[in-house]
């Protein structure tokens, strides 16, 4: 059986506006925000404001406005920061490596040569979360 969502989980309360973020993107259906704890530097984070644990109970009509979105902040990240390439990741559940309970895609810049940093739980310093999200807000044009 699968997990109710839990409207206390970190992004329900960013998208609620009860923590703050370094927000790149909003419209009706999608938030994009800087993660706190980047693999890399630009790493985004796109999330869908309907609530979903993860895609195995997300309502199939979330996914298209999520995915036209994660394009979008991909091309992004890729101008904004010059990278080779762009990694896109999303985890469904404990096992695959999910642990936050809000449907959520990982964009993180790639360059060659430059592995991803881990997942440290160590948090980047806010002033360099806010330039990040500028250069990604100017490359969209905003």
């Amino acid at each position: 059986m699968a997990e109710a969502y839990d409207p206390g989980n970190i992004f329900a309360k960013i998208l609620r506006g009860e923590i703050p973020s370094h927000c790149v993107y909003e419209d009706d259906a999608i938030v994009a925000f800087m993660d706190v704890m980047p693999q890399g530097a630009g790493h985004t984070l796109v999330v869908p404001k309907a609530a979903s644990r993860n895609m195995l109970d997300a309502d199939p009509a979330t996914l298209g406005p999520l995915f036209a979105v994660v394009q979008k902040i991909a091309v992004a990240v890729k101008k904004a920061f010059n990278a080779d390439g762009v990694t896109v990741m999303q985890f469904n559940e404990p096992a695959s490596g999910q642990t936050v309970y809000h449907l959520h895609v990982h964009v993180v810049p790639r360059f060659e040569g430059v592995p991803l940093k881990p997942h440290s739980g160590q948090m980047e310093k806010p002033e360099v979360l806010a330039e990040n999200a500028g250069k990604i807000r100017a490359a969209l044009g905003g």
